[in-house]
């Protein structure tokens, strides 16, 4: 019986140029699913603008501009607040330097003493080995390292932040041009299907699926981070954090991007408590209250949604997680379950690609 060799092979391959391109094209495809995302979730208030007799293009610049003043307006509600942060971030990496400085001396003095013992005992067994012949002085290569300089890193600091700038403005223009077409995308692709009612029924459904998944997915993004920047609020407000609007306001902002994002909130909320109170008890508790929050908020809040929008697999999702975070770093990660709701609604309706939705199912 003859075996085919190719089919194996060039799906490898194709497998393979596919990662690639994708890597490559990061650039161009990051900002284009963004922009679909975010278009698909403010469609309905497009739409609802329509209804009561508003014309697209004016309910579009509505929205967009509504959007964007909201950005802008809780930003500077709180540009003090994060000022003050900012400016305390030297003193507090200096702070928490000492502080482990003050630990390693006296918590750890028993390590330091055994180490200068096994340095001891080192140096007697050479001194033991000295009758040999005398060993050839050893070569020390010092290699000179450029120095920092000030001027490069301010450089490329400023370049990044108007790439990104840049990269968010082309985000929002995508957005518009999105909105204004409504359903134009949407009708052009149900042709280009076919002439055959059951494949167009097929892809109206497709799309249609789509378009409520990830607007519930955006719904349930919205709440929990909410809900995080809320119970944080009530939480440092307790402990007596300064500054707890900011900080609440980041944990909700980084929540979005799965635990990435929880992980670096504690770790700034804590050496913001151990700069305020000088205590690593308190450094701990704020830390450890940020953590509690997002685990819970995501372990019970999110699971139970996530799973009754498209009663996904949570094996499924964090393979997601992780194959996304390591392609396309933390756009990856938050890219990742709408993509992987994708694929999953359309392995639902079409025939060959059923396993891959049994697979992704819950």
């Amino acid at each position: 019986m003859g075996v085919d060799k190719r089919g194996p092979a060039l799906g490898i391959l194709a497998a393979l140029a596919s990662l690639f391109a994708l890597s490559q094209a990061q650039a161009f495809v990051v900002p284009l699913l963004l922009g679909i995302v975010l278009s698909y979730t403010l469609n309905p208030l497009v739409a609802w603008l329509e209804a009561i007799h508003i014309p697209r293009a004016a309910g579009t610049i509505v929205v967009m501009a509504s959007v964007v003043g909201g950005l802008v307006f809780g930003t500077y509600s709180l540009r003090g607040q994060m000022q003050t942060i900012v400016e305390q971030l030297p003193e507090a990496a200096t702070q928490f330097a000492a502080g482990l400085g003050r630990i390693q001396i006296g918590q750890f003095g028993d390590m330091k003493r055994m180490r200068d013992a096994a340095t001891e005992v080192e140096k007697a067994a050479t001194q033991a080995g000295a009758g040999g012949p005398a060993a050839a002085p050893a070569t020390h290569v010092i290699v000179d390292q450029p120095a920092l300089r000030l001027s490069n890193f301010l450089w490329a600091g400023s370049m990044g932040a108007l790439g990104a700038v840049g990269q968010a403005a082309m985000v929002m223009f995508l957005i518009f041009f999105l909105l204004l077409g409504g359903d134009t995308f949407k009708r052009k692709l149900v042709r280009l299907t076919g002439a055959s009612l059951s494949a167009r029924r097929i892809t109206v459904d497709i799309l249609d699926d789509i378009n409520s998944s990830i607007q519930k997915y955006m719904f349930m993004l919205l709440t929990t981070n909410l809900l995080v920047a809320l119970l944080s609020w009530i939480a440092f407000r307790w402990i007596g954090l300064e500054n707890a609007g900011a900080w609440a306001a980041a944990a909700g902002l980084l929540h979005i991007v799965p635990y990435l994002g929880p992980c670096a909130t504690a770790v700034a909320t804590g050496m913001a408590a151990f700069m305020q109170f000088g205590s690593f008890a308190m450094a701990l508790a704020a830390a450890g209250v940020s953590l509690a929050i997002a685990t819970v908020v995501g372990t019970f809040v999110t699971t139970w949604m996530t799973g009754r929008i498209a009663n996904l697999n949570p094996a499924a999702v964090f393979i997601s997680l992780l194959f996304w975070g390591w392609l396309w770093g933390v756009w990856g990660m938050l890219l990742s379950i709408p993509i992987i709701v994708i694929v999953k609604v359309v392995s639902n309706h079409v025939e060959p690609l059923r396993p891959m939705a049994e697979l992704l199912g819950d």
